[in-house]
């Protein structure tokens, strides 16, 4: 198979080396840590019955609970739940021999049966990988933000976002991730409608129960900025305990109104269609939000 990368790797050598030595300490007291291959490794955490796994980048890991250290564990820590971390070097989609015989190794030894519920999370590249390997968990949540269903260049030759890629093979196991949430209880799929490439892979996970849930003017990351508002954790909470409904999330996402990034975007679009009367409004009522928002925290403070 062959396998590229659509970023050149960010870290540092020793950033790295440092990275797996957090690692090796964290599992070795908590579970174990292995290395997959050059490119790939895993974390497990063990704790309660109720098991999230997380794909995630070693690049990102420096925005986790404590240094280089996974986002997934800051979910499972605060919920007491176990914790499983599958982590790449660079954007590989976790396309990999190394990661197929990992699960494949799981799946023998019953690892699954072990915990009462399942989630598998993950966003963009890392997305594609939590639906396509739910499929080892029969019965399990996916909770997916802005994944891709697969960069085979038959089916998705609009997207030219990870140009390296392009000549990695989609068509062999763990493939075309739609299909492998066919054994998923459920489906949480989340994705700005706004960008372009997102809504087009969105529409290829077409299920009757899929929980589609928008959230226009997030942008190319909207992870991120449901991490900052306070949304992202509360709705994993609710998907761990099997209590997520759309209503709840669109109770969060009234948080949007005091998130300055989101009110941003949509200025700007407003700017693009010209109507100087729409945007004045639209200021107004930002301000009226943002004050209210300095107020509230004075008087909380105070």
């Amino acid at each position: 198979m062959t396998q590229g990368t659509s970023n050149p790797q960010s870290l540092s050598s020793s950033a790295r080396t440092d990275v797996q030595a957090r690692l090796d300490r964290h599992g070795a007291d908590h579970g174990y840590h292995r290395r997959l291959d050059a490119r790939h490794g895993a974390l497990f955490t063990e704790d309660d019955d109720i098991l999230i796994v997380t794909f995630e980048t070693l690049d990102s890991f420096r925005d986790g609970p404590a240094p280089h250290l996974p986002f997934g564990l800051g979910v499972a820590g605060r919920e007491g739940w176990s914790h499983l971390c599958l982590y790449s070097d660079g954007e590989t989609f976790f396309r990999s021999e190394a990661v197929y015989a990992f699960f494949d190794e799981l799946v023998d030894e019953g690892f699954f049966d072990a915990f009462e519920r399942v989630i598998f999370y993950g966003a963009g590249p890392c997305g594609y990988a939590a639906a396509t390997y739910s499929v080892v968990a029969p019965g399990a949540t996916a909770f997916l933000v802005r994944p891709l269903a697969t960069l085979d260049p038959r089916l998705t030759p609009w997207d030219r976002r990870y140009p390296a890629l392009r000549r990695t093979d989609f068509t062999d196991r763990y493939g075309y991730a739609p299909e492998m949430l066919e054994a998923a209880e459920e489906v949480v799929l989340l994705h700005d409608p706004h960008v372009a490439e997102d809504a087009m892979h969105a529409t290829l996970f077409d299920r009757p129960d899929l929980m589609r849930l928008d959230c226009p003017w997030l942008g190319k990351t909207p992870e991120k900025d449901m991490l900052q508002m306070g949304v992202l954790l509360p709705l994993l909470r609710a998907a761990g305990k099997g209590t997520l409904e759309p209503s709840l999330y669109r109770e969060l996402y009234q948080a949007r109104f005091s998130h300055k990034p989101y009110l941003r975007r949509v200025e700007r679009h407003i700017d693009t269609v010209n109507h100087p009367k729409l945007r004045a409004r639209w200021a107004r009522a930002a301000e009226r939000q943002l004050a209210g928002q300095a107020q509230t925290a004075g008087a909380v403070n105070g």
